[in-house]
């Protein structure tokens, strides 16, 4: 019998998944992995392929997923939704609530707030250079970043409450793609976001298990799956470099249909998928 353009669609999708965590040992025996589910199409989908995942006897590893709302920007998903969609993966989720001030006269207050309340998140050898650095560029970042460091400062604070040594985000090989270009163009160097990022001072390594999964895929599978769209409505979505990278890379994609894979197998020869922080 000829299988379904869903059961394709998820057979290419694992596949790729199970390729990226054993080419990078991302997922091993006694992993606690705490996912980020911001409820957009590509956490729905990683949590999903983790959760199926960890009902095989090997790798053997548990799962449990955080939501964080911020609650001054009206950036929304179904709580109610997220709920029952965990629950029917057999999934705890943690859901907390915090907030930014995306003023820019604020900035300073804001900086001194995330120093003092993030610090232990950093290896202590790089605390005083890391936030060097980024007082002296806080002023100049968009309300995206602020908003991106309280969120991943409550991952990493679950992470370590509940003992965690993984958490796991749904960024896709796409955007691993645009990462390389943002920094080439705008930063002077070739890098991207790594499929495994281990924290030198803490127990806690990063890991994303869709870094060789195509976005279009994940679009088309949470389509025929169902999932429920966020309610998009950040006024800051578009606040960034990233949708520029992406339309120039959809630009270079019809000028040569093997860009994909010349920038992915340069990312690979140049060893950037796997990082000590």
């Amino acid at each position: 019998m000829m299988k379904t353009e869903l059961e394709r669609l998820e057979k290419r999708i694992r596949e790729r998944f199970v390729k990226a965590f054993a080419t990078y040992r991302l997922l091993e025996d006694n992993d606690y992995v705490l996912v980020g589910l911001s409820g957009g199409k590509d956490s729905l989908c990683l949590l999903e392929m983790l959760a199926k995942r960890a009902k095989i006897d090997k790798p053997k590893f548990r799962v449990e997923a955080i939501h964080v709302r911020m609650e001054n920007i009206s950036y929304e998903t179904s709580t109610d939704y997220l709920q029952h969609f965990c629950d029917d993966l057999g999934v705890k989720l943690h859901i907390v609530t915090t907030s930014f001030s995306p003023t820019p006269t604020n900035h300073n207050s804001e900086f001194s707030t995330l120093r003092s309340s993030s610090a232990r998140l950093l290896p202590t050898g790089r605390k005083n250079s890391e936030f060097s650095t980024l007082n002296s560029q806080f002023k100049q970042k968009p309300p995206c970043f602020l908003c991106s460091w309280h969120r991943r400062k409550q991952l990493f604070n679950l992470a370590q409450e509940l003992g965690c040594n993984k958490i796991a985000l749904g960024h896709h090989q796409d955007d691993l793609l645009h990462t390389c270009l943002m920094n080439l163009f705008y930063q002077g160097r070739f890098d991207t976001m790594p499929a495994l990022l281990k924290m030198r001072k803490m127990p806690l390594s990063i890991i994303r298990p869709l870094c060789m999964v195509e976005e279009a895929d994940i679009q088309r599978y949470a389509e025929l799956r169902g999932y429920e769209k966020q309610v998009k409505l950040c006024p800051y979505e578009h606040d960034s470099h990233r949708s520029d990278m992406r339309q120039l890379f959809e630009t270079l994609q019809q000028q040569n249909g093997e860009m994909r894979h010349s920038l992915w197998n340069a990312i690979v020869r140049a060893d950037k998928l796997v990082q000590l922080s």
